[in-house]
């Protein structure tokens, strides 16, 4: 099986590719932003065939198609962060837009018919509402970021394809997934670098938050991409599956476990800078439909995930 998986070398693509290997899935053809690190590949550049380039060029797209020959499509990439999205809205939707009706035009250009697994996002839900509790996938879609309206496109379009096209596209929402490796700009990781710079003696011993009231669903990323492997094999074209811990956790109780973990004393402080002019107070995932479908459950504890997030940003700051 030739799989081909864009944004290989970020966050999730990373850890896809990976585990990918380790299961020995298949030929793997690694897409990877020009412009990006490959050091998280590194390991195992030698079982992959890594591409670099840009999903908006849509001739380089339809030569990596024409050559790959993909049974399988991941399609990661993206501009992933909500916060940043407020800033760079125009930027957010064309990217994550356009990188994608390339990637469909190429495969229809080449004549293929591979499964293709668009990760859209549990963020699509927006602004729920507490009977919305847990969301499933026929919850009404109220966005409250660009980045949100983007994925309600990529998820929509994915729909489109399938519907006028008859690409065998698999609709992924994934709700909050942490973990190693994640940038900042994500409420762990950031929690985590500024432990980390203390511990170091590079901060002042007090840690910036926004709102610590908000509960989300949080999935360890290795468990997210075990689904995300799963439905590359029995995920059913032309549907969406929500995919979440189905368990929400307050934004004080992450950082609470994080402050155990470091051995320093350390103050909090509320950064107004840090605040969301939308923020919804609870969300949690209704996984059934995935879970019913391809037997998936994550099994990584919220503290074990947050101690390996800890751990890789004391590893980061130390180098």
């Amino acid at each position: 099986m030739r799989i081909l998986i864009t944004g290989s070398a970020g966050f999730a693509g990373s850890h896809l590719c990976d585990l990918l290997t380790q299961e020995k899935a298949g030929e793997l053809y690694a897409i990877c932003y020009r412009a990006c690190s490959t050091a998280y590949l590194d390991p195992i550049r030698d079982r992959l065939h890594l591409l670099s380039g840009d999903l908006l060029d849509a001739a380089w797209v339809q030569q990596v198609v024409a050559e790959s020959r993909p049974d399988v499509v991941a399609h990661l990439a993206a501009l992933s962060s909500p916060a940043a999205s407020f800033s760079q809205p125009a930027r957010t939707l064309s990217n994550n837009m356009l990188a994608q009706l390339n990637l469909f035009q190429a495969i229809l250009e080449a004549g293929l018919d591979p499964l293709i697994l668009i990760i859209s996002s549990g963020d699509i839900y927006g602004l729920v509402q507490p009977e919305d509790i847990p969301v499933d996938e026929d919850t009404p879609l109220r966005p409250t970021s660009p980045y949100s309206v983007s994925k309600i496109a990529q998820d929509y379009m994915a729909l489109q394809y399938f519907l006028s096209h008859k690409l065998r596209t698999v609709r992924l929402r994934p709700f909050n997934h942490i973990g190693p490796r994640q940038a900042v700009g994500f409420v762990t990781a950031d929690f985590a670098r500024q432990i980390a710079l203390i511990e170091a003696g590079q901060q002042a011993a007090r840690i910036q938050v926004g709102n610590l009231s908000a509960r989300r669903d949080f999935t360890d990323v290795r468990d997210m991409v075990r689904a995300y492997s799963l439905a590359m094999t029995r995920g059913e074209p032309g549907q969406a599956y929500n995919v979440g811990s189905g368990e929400h956790h307050s934004i004080e109780e992450i950082l609470q476990i994080l402050l155990r973990l470091s051995h320093c004393q350390i103050d909090v402080e509320t950064d107004l800078q840090r605040l969301r002019p939308v923020d919804v107070p609870v969300i949690a995932c209704d996984s059934r439909r995935f879970r019913q479908r391809t037997g998936w459950t994550p099994s990584i504890p919220l503290e074990q995930s947050l101690q390996d997030i800890l751990d890789d940003w004391r590893q980061r700051i130390s180098d």
